[in-house]
């Protein structure tokens, strides 16, 4: 069965904050910061934009994790209270993924249809029709 994280938005300090949960949690981040310089195609995101943060993972209790990421204006993402998180569920299979998110994004707004990605992951985003905000990302 797919487990269930937080996934969280900000305005340009996810790094910031993150460390501050690092430090409250005692624990090291998953991996290392991706930040948006290292997504292919960026030649025409600002030097600013290439050092926020694309994602970051820190382990939360056992087999949790509070992931973030930095909303970018330059290209049409703001954030107000209530739409800077998402639930991000990880599939166990490319089946249960298309599955889960077929069911909950029914009646909802996809604004990421499910597509393969450079970082090797099956993922899409959508809000469903009661407006939480839900990712599906199934590493293969």
């Amino acid at each position: 069965m797919a487990t269930i994280n937080t996934y969280l938005s900000f305005m340009g300090n996810t790094e910031k904050a993150f460390n501050f949960y690092k430090s409250v949690f005692g624990v090291e981040f998953v991996g290392e910061i991706r930040r948006f310089g290292d997504m292919p195609d960026n030649d025409l995101m600002s030097e600013e934009d290439k050092r926020k943060v694309m994602h970051v993972g820190l382990p939360i209790g056992s087999g949790n994790f509070l992931m973030g990421t930095d909303a970018l204006e330059s290209m049409g993402q703001s954030l107000t209270f209530g739409n800077n998180y998402y639930i991000s569920i990880s599939p166990e299979s490319k089946e249960e993924a298309i599955k889960l998110f077929n069911g909950l994004s029914s009646g909802g707004t996809v604004t990421s249809p499910l597509a393969d990605t450079f970082w090797g992951a099956y993922f899409g985003t959508f809000t469903d029709k009661f407006g939480v905000q839900w990712m599906v990302n199934y590493l293969k």
